[in-house]
């Protein structure tokens, strides 16, 4: 019961911040708020399994997913506050960011979310869990497919190009 409360207190900021987008279904960011709910009810659905056997292989995966997600959201940050050259938030960058993370993906806070989906996930498998790293990750990729169009038309042929030369999320992969 603890947990379905704390997930409607912690819902709020979410749809505040979102409110903008939940009326525009046709923005990344109407996509972007399925998937902070779903890892928010990940992460609430798992917590109390979050210390639990340490030590054990899915465990330490899990660790390293979160630690890798930390990383790449600060990071991912830090680079389009320093030289993306924003307006106002980061969602308002003028600048295509190329350096760094960048390098490779197109999209290193996406994929923060992403790992960070699937390393709650992995401190309590089950089917409900499953359910709901299947969300965000479907989630994110609607996501980032609405924004590569919306960037697109912001960046036009610098972008598409950008997008020839690096992955979506994952370095030589995805």
């Amino acid at each position: 019961m603890i947990r379905l409360i704390l997930f409607l207190i912690l819902s709020i900021p979410i749809t505040v911040y979102s409110w903008p987008f939940l009326r525009r279904p046709r923005s990344h960011g109407f996509y972007r708020f399925f998937t902070f709910e779903s890892i928010l009810a990940l992460v609430l659905m798992n917590a109390p399994t979050w210390l639990s056997d340490p030590y054990t292989p899915l465990q330490m995966l899990s660790w390293l997913l979160l630690i890798l997600s930390a990383i790449l959201a600060a990071h991912g940050f830090w680079l389009l506050h320093s030289l993306g050259r924003p307006t106002t938030g980061i969602e308002t960058t003028t600048q295509l960011v190329r350096q760094g993370a960048y390098r490779y993906i197109r999209h290193p806070l996406y994929a923060s979310l992403l790992f960070l989906a699937w390393g709650a996930f992995l401190k309590g498998i089950s089917p409900w869990s499953t359910v709901l790293a299947l969300v965000a990750t479907i989630a994110l990729y609607a996501t980032a497919k609405v924004e590569e169009r919306e960037n697109l038309d912001k960046f036009g042929e610098s972008y598409a190009t950008y997008m020839q030369e690096t992955r979506m999320f994952i370095p030589f992969i995805f």
